[in-house]
């Protein structure tokens, strides 16, 4: 069985020279034309890669040439068509951003891990939270505070000690980032269909910035963060080795 298959990269030398090595043994396609898009390269690249690719219905099975590769599966030359044939495939919905900075300007971005709001000075931030319009934190003091996916909560959000979750679980963890008021609040976690508003309070004193996926915005002070259910990614792994086995093995490390 022949498979489209267009190889994409990370700029490291390694996942270079193992595409130009993929292919040379089983061709190349634009990524418009391919039926799977594989992506060499680390967790950062496959991140950027789903972005990249969010127009196109091609899933993406990602091959881990970078370091940390929790999404992506171990690298061998052969057998890739097996592979590809026998893969599984997992669903992750994005967060939707949208922010607001200190001039009344609106950006809007697209998280597939977290959206993080952090402090920007040498002050505590100081955050009001809100849930579906209603309030439930008045005042959080902290170096920031994260919504994070089951897909993300591996990353920025565990490092907080915010909670891995189920890729099946319905759910987001917000978390605080070095809390102080109240005294180590570590978070909570929300219905998948809420949508998230953080406040900055006296952003001029306390500058705060909003970062989606390593994609940043300075002097914010509003930011609103729900699910995009109507995007769907599609990464596929091998048998056996999926988000639900990750996540669980993740937690007994």
């Amino acid at each position: 069985m022949s498979i489209r298959i267009a190889f994409l990269a990370s700029r490291a030398p390694v996942a270079q020279t193992a595409k130009t090595a993929m292919v040379s043994r089983y061709g190349n396609v634009a990524k418009e034309e391919a039926e799977i898009i594989v992506a060499l390269g680390g967790d950062g690249f496959m991140l950027d890669t789903l972005h990249d690719t969010i127009d196109l219905d091609a899933p993406v099975y990602g091959m881990n040439r970078g370091t940390i590769g929790f999404l992506m599966n171990e690298y061998s030359e052969s057998g890739l068509i097996a592979r590809l044939e026998a893969a599984e495939e997992e669903i992750i919905n994005p967060l939707s951003m949208r922010a607001m900075d200190a001039e009344g300007r609106v950006h809007r971005a697209l998280a597939i891990n977290e959206v993080s709001l952090l402090r920007a000075g040498p002050q505590a931030a100081k955050l009001k939270i809100s849930v579906d319009d209603r309030e439930r934190m008045a005042e959080l003091v902290c170096d920031g505070a994260l919504v994070s996916t089951p897909a993300g909560s591996t990353a920025y959000n565990y490092s907080a000690h915010g909670p891995i979750l189920p890729i099946g679980s319905d759910v987001l963890a917000l978390t605080a980032i070095a809390a102080f008021r109240p005294r180590r609040w570590r978070g909570a976690l929300l219905p998948s269909n809420a949508t998230v508003r953080f406040d900055v309070l006296e952003p001029d004193k306390r500058p705060v910035m909003a970062d989606a996926d390593s994609v940043s915005f300075p002097n914010v002070v509003r930011v609103e963060i729900s699910t995009q259910k109507k995007i769907r990614h599609k990464i596929l792994f091998d048998p056996g080795h999926g988000l639900e086995e990750r996540l669980i093995s993740e937690q007994f490390t």
